[in-house]
């Protein structure tokens, strides 16, 4: 396999794939040469299978002859600074060690261990492997090539890397797969590619024409992708469930393709079955882009528009309306929304578990009151930064939501000791209690919630005046809390 190695390191460059930096996938057009010894049909046909099945490939720096890093034990390879430039992916066939058909099997006592195992307890053991581990293991050896290739072991495919060919991984990787099942991967349902920046529009049409199974799609901080290739997956992939395109700026909206919504008029359109939604810094996302989401997406239950800043709470109201079943929603960052929004996020009542309005500075006791009064059922609720939030606020929390196990009301200058003695005296439930910055927040107030709420796990007073006594007494009352603080003294 060596020898191999270093005859085609100018033309192919082989060598072991990690995602981190390189794909574990191969491409579509160079295959190797048979050996010159191989002279029989069994060759022939071998020959003809490295070019319907590649194997897994490599991302490699374009110069020509490079020497790979050694792989270390944990799976990692070391890396050269001399090795720059835009990488590439390489082809290359099943192991040509391996490719000996005159060759006679080694009797079961003279194999190694390993290789006495069953086919199954191999995919048992490939299954855990994450994708760029797994083709490596395709490289060991036939039996290993045939195995890793298994579609069984590919229902997910997860790609990293900035500099990560990613159309081209996931082109690669869907041919391949696609082999038994001619332009369809039947098996693959999840599609993590969060961080590769070169992901395109390219790379998404590959998935939607190629996974119609798929259930789970991320494509964090890919910033190149956009509308339409959003459009073309959801419209292909009936089962999307869950959908991640934070930090893809160019999205401003989540609909089907235009020629799929005239098929459908006659049905009265089709509903996008996505239930999990992140668009966290989409900043050109609008109130008539979250009205078509709604409109399309009327299953959603988790909706995140952090730093949405072009939100208002006409907005909300399209939601609400169109969405009855949210369960969780963040708004966090998102300037123009006030106390009228909260009012029409008040409506989803019970359903509503956990809300953001995180440094919504336009919100005030007011809106908290409505939500407080007909979401009873709130688990969650983070109000960090909204200024116009008292003591009076928390009464309302307090008795309207005893079920409140996390509350973050930092840099709410206004909330007093008061109010966090009637949190305490109604929320026995408290875990996670959030005070950052709350300027008016006394020894007085944490003694009462340690005294009442024993469950409480995380407690941040940092920037606040708080006595070392205090901090003491929630220490010997609270015994599993984790206290973030300021004070030196205190350890």
């Amino acid at each position: 396999m060596g020898a191999n190695n270093g005859k085609q390191c100018g033309s192919e460059g082989k060598g072991s794939s990690s995602i981190s930096s390189d794909v574990s996938s191969s491409t579509d057009h160079t295959s190797t040469k048979a050996p010159k010894n191989a002279a029989t049909s069994e060759d022939s046909d071998l020959s003809m299978r490295t070019l319907s099945t590649p194997s897994p490939a490599l991302i490699l720096p374009p110069s020509s002859c490079l020497l790979l890093p050694p792989v270390l034990a944990n799976g990692s390879s070391t890396s050269s600074s001399s090795i720059t430039g835009e990488t590439i992916a390489m082809v290359h066939a099943p192991p040509a060690g391996l490719i000996r058909p005159q060759a006679r099997a080694r009797p079961k006592d003279q194999q190694a261990a390993i290789d006495r195992l069953p086919d199954h307890v191999f995919l048992q053991v490939f299954a855990h492997l994450p994708t760029n581990q797994l083709c490596r293991c395709a490289r060991v050896c036939r039996r290993w090539y045939n195995l890793a290739w298994d579609p069984r072991l590919w229902r997910s495919i997860r790609l990293m890397g900035d500099l990560l060919h990613a159309d081209r991984a996931l082109r690669v990787l869907t041919r391949r797969l696609c082999q038994d099942t001619p332009n369809v991967c039947l098996m693959l349902e999840t599609v993590v590619a969060s961080g590769c920046r070169r992901l395109t529009d390219r790379g998404l049409h590959t998935v939607a024409q190629c996974c119609p199974e798929l259930r789970w799609l991320e494509v964090a901080g890919c910033y190149n992708v956009s509308n339409e290739a959003v459009f073309e997956v959801v419209s292909r992939c009936p089962n999307l469930e869950h959908l991640d395109v934070s930090g893809c700026s160019k999205v401003t909206c989540i609909s089907l393709t235009r020629e799929v919504s005239i098929k459908l008029l006659p049905m009265h359109g089709q509903q996008i079955s996505i239930r999990y939604l992140d668009m966290t810094d989409c900043f050109a996302l609008e109130d008539e882009g979250l009205h078509t989401i709604a409109a399309h997406c009327t299953q959603l239950t988790h909706l995140y528009l952090r730093r949405c800043v072009r939100l208002t709470d006409e907005g909300l109201r399209y939601l609400v309306i169109y969405c009855p079943s949210v369960r969780e929603l963040s708004v966090s960052d998102c300037h123009f929304v006030s106390d009228f929004g909260l009012r029409e996020i008040a409506k989803l009542e019970g359903r509503l578990r956990y809300l953001s309005v995180a440094h919504c500075g336009r919100i005030t006791d007011v809106g908290v009151r409505y939500v407080a009064k007909y979401c009873s059922r709130l688990r969650y609720l983070n109000a960090r930064g909204c200024e116009g939030l008292t003591d009076q606020g928390l009464e309302h929390l307090a008795k309207s939501c005893p079920k409140l196990k996390s509350l973050d009301i930092g840099k709410c200058p206004l909330v007093s000791d008061a109010g966090l003695e009637l949190l305490a005296l109604n929320c026995f439930n408290l875990k996670r209690l959030s005070l950052k910055s709350c300027e008016s927040i006394t020894g007085r107030g944490l003694q009462v919630v340690a005294a009442n709420c024993f469950d409480l796990q995380l407690l941040n007073v940092q920037d606040c005046d708080v006595p070392l006594e205090a901090l003491r007494f929630v220490k010997r009352h609270c015994k599993r809390c984790v206290i973030e603080h300021t004070n030196p003294a205190f350890f």
